[in-house]
């Protein structure tokens, strides 16, 4: 499995968005030009308004700076560790808390 389909992440509580309820977030690798205006090290920091820059062009469904904002603190945190996953090379993934297996059986 690819790192770009490990980023699915079943929220522990669900938001509420303009477009219904969302229990389910799917984070797709960033292209160079989605990290426009963004430095990386920020990014592999979790610095929190560097991730709200990025999640909204990234996810599916598309959340908002403000559906963001409604997400509870462990999720919005597992969402940004699942972005930063998308600068590591997967051997590098492999023997860590998250690899590519554990993504494939969650």
């Amino acid at each position: 499995m690819s790192v770009e389909k490990l980023n699915s992440s079943k929220l522990q509580f669900p938001i509420k968005t303009a477009e219904g309820t969302v229990d389910t977030v799917e984070l797709r690798k960033p292209g160079t030009g989605e990290l426009r205006g963004v430095k990386l090290t920020d990014l592999l920091q979790m610095d929190v308004n560097a991730m709200f820059t990025v999640i909204p062009r990234i996810s599916q469904p598309a959340l908002t700076a403000d559906d963001l904002a409604k997400l509870d603190p462990a999720d919005f945190t597992d969402l940004a560790v699942r972005v930063t996953a998308f600068f590591v090379k997967r051997h590098q993934l492999e023997g860590r808390a998250l690899t590519i297996e554990d993504a494939e059986t969650s």
